[in-house]
């Protein structure tokens, strides 16, 4: 049972390392999506980007 827990514990650290490593989003980042003008804006800064998929990467600065 401890190495089942031990295993656990390593997946959970292992994705959570992935989805830092993938992206530059931070909490703030929220996007939104226009589909009338295919544009993707930030609630947060007002950054826009073109596209059909949701932004990895924070456009901020």
């Amino acid at each position: 049972m401890p190495i089942l827990l031990l295993l656990l514990a390593f997946g959970v650290l292992g994705y959570l390392w992935y989805q830092r490593a993938t992206t530059t989003l931070t909490r703030d980042c929220r996007w939104r999506q226009d589909k009338a003008k295919n544009v993707w804006f930030c609630a947060f800064c007002g950054a826009e980007t073109k596209g059909t998929e949701e932004p990895k990467d924070c456009l901020r600065g």
